[in-house]
């Protein structure tokens, strides 16, 4: 057996097929941060990066006896690597569309006596979500959701990267989405 330093890809996959600790760890340290670049590039977030290649890697183990490369190790794991991070990307989409579409029917509903009642109770449950929010998150997800500004006009005017707006408003989305979820399910279930 060749050392594995200098084992092709094919020997490496082949040792891994047949469960060698040993190929996996040599897999994983020619690749990990050649793939942690490229998932940092995309989505800007360290965090994510990282969660991003520790699953791609924990499901190359998990599945490695169904690994049958029609092309080089580099493509499959690139292409593995790329599809997490659009399915990181849509659950992103869904989240920032479902807070928005809370957020519209919150300001925009308009209904019998009851319902304004229960729009206003929704209402103030948001804006205190909103407020407990930290400082800085906060305003730049007010600035991105009440005054409309775009990530590129919010860092122009706090002196901020994009980067660091994406980051915030993807952050304070999930909190919101998590906090908000459960009382808008309660809120449902209580009134109807």
């Amino acid at each position: 057996m060749p050392a594995l330093n200098t084992a092709s890809d094919q020997e490496l996959v082949s040792l891994l097929r047949e469960g060698s600790e040993e190929a996996y760890a040599e897999i994983y340290n020619r690749y990990k941060w050649l793939l942690h670049t490229h998932a940092y590039k995309k989505l800007g977030d360290r965090e994510a990066a990282n969660d991003v290649i520790q699953e791609l890697f924990a499901a190359l183990w998990t599945k490695r006896q169904d690994i049958f490369l029609t092309t080089t190790l580099s493509a499959y794991l690139y292409t593995a690597t790329r599809n997490r991070i659009l399915n990181i990307i849509e659950h992103e989409k869904v989240e920032s569309r479902y807070v928005d579409s809370l957020l519209v029917y919150a300001n925009n509903y308009v209904a019998s006596t009851d319902h304004l009642i229960r729009e206003r109770q929704l209402m103030e449950i948001i804006e205190k979500e909103i407020a407990a929010l930290p400082p800085k998150m906060r305003e730049v997800f007010e600035l991105s959701r009440k005054s409309h500004l775009s990530h590129k006009e919010i860092a122009e005017e706090l002196s901020i990267s994009e980067e660091t707006v994406k980051k915030q408003i993807k952050n304070a989305l999930k909190i919101l989405r998590m906090r908000l979820g459960i009382v808008i399910y309660i809120i449902l279930l209580t009134n109807f």
